[in-house]
């Protein structure tokens, strides 16, 4: 049997504070991907989210310690050279970054960038072969007009269509992995939409593995085949898509989950979990979402919960077969909310 696509195993990213305090921003990350799979992970922001991902990058400043393992196709990553990780970014590895507009150079046309994308890993191709490549990359992403599209700035184009661009750089050598960070961030729902369809469709058409980063339970639900819930950087939920959603066992999932709004229901309020994560210096005793659960007991602000299997899902609450049995007999999955 073949290795997995991407294997991430028990990956810790730690920063060390000037005063010498070591603060670890993502704590254990266990993931797994196939090819063809969408594999989502949320969380709010701080969770350590896009850390992880930068990690399996090896973008993370030198003063970042990471340990664990990262293997792509069974080979490590995690300890290699930045000269052999640079082989691997870009050609077998696709990152697609949150902000379009930061991510894109404004002194260089489109593309030029793209050009540069396609170039650096393809030192013999020539001028005219490369151009070729760069317009079927923007037919790829569905940007209409390529010819002339290419010799415009980011600035002309508009948010949906430069993000459309960050992910035809992303895509420009044909990457076994892509990793999106957060892609629809600060784009209306209606672009929304037709990127997360351009992701689907490359996706099926490539056959790629993608790693899709939101603090959005809702982009994720129609397009994921497995979720990882983080949070104060640990995952503390993880499974299916149609398990998570129809059967949260974790309170901070279940709060997610309340505060989407429902269009079967008319509420005035949306429903909000109390309190904040987290500092990421300083952290509670015991499980980490303690303080803003309302099931919280004594042994959740002294014992750190395990991720186990509860349901057909992995949930790491003590009480989370309790809260389920509670919960049952009222409105089911999804009512329980911390702080309601």
């Amino acid at each position: 049997m073949s290795p997995p696509l991407l294997q991430i195993s028990d990956l810790t990213v730690t920063f060390v504070s000037r005063s010498g305090l070591a603060l670890e921003a993502v704590r254990g990350l266990d993931l797994t991907l196939e090819d063809g799979e969408l594999h989502g992970i949320v969380g709010e922001s701080g969770s350590g989210k896009s850390v992880a991902m930068m990690a399996v990058m090896g973008l993370l400043a030198p003063s970042a310690r990471v340990t664990g393992s990262v293997k792509l196709r069974g080979e490590e990553l995690i300890g290699r050279p930045q000269r052999f990780l640079r082989r691997i970014r870009g050609a077998r590895i696709g990152y697609i970054f949150q902000d379009p507009m930061t991510a894109l150079n404004p002194l260089l046309t489109v593309g030029a960038q793209l050009a540069e994308a396609v170039s650096i890993h393809n030192r013999s191709m020539s001028r005219g072969r490369i151009r070729e490549r760069v317009l079927d990359l923007l037919r790829l992403v569905a940007i209409p007009s390529p010819e002339r599209r290419l010799d415009q700035y980011p600035h002309e184009f508009s948010g949906g269509m430069r993000q459309r661009v960050v992910i035809a750089i992303a895509m420009a050598n044909e990457p076994e992995l892509l990793i999106a960070d957060e892609p629809t961030t600060a784009l209306d729902v209606t672009i929304q939409a037709q990127i997360m369809e351009l992701l689907r469709r490359l996706r099926e058409d490539k056959g790629i593995g993608l790693v899709l980063v939101s603090h959005d339970l809702g982009v994720v639900a129609g397009s994921a085949s497995r979720i990882s819930i983080m949070y104060a950087g640990k995952v503390v939920e993880r499974g299916s898509v149609e398990e998570v959603f129809a059967a949260p066992h974790h309170p901070y999932t279940r709060g997610l989950l309340a505060s989407l709004p429902k269009l079967d229901q008319r509420v005035k309020r949306l429903t909000a979990i109390a309190g904040a994560p987290p500092a990421i210096y300083d952290r509670p005793s015991g499980c980490d979402f303690h303080p803003r659960c309302i099931h919280a007991v004594a042994r959740c602000r002294a014992e750190v919960p395990r991720l186990r299997t509860v349901g057909g899902s992995e949930a790491a609450c003590h009480l989370a077969e309790e809260i389920d049995r509670t919960l049952a007999a009222d409105a089911g999955p999804g009512y329980c909310v911390a702080g309601e």
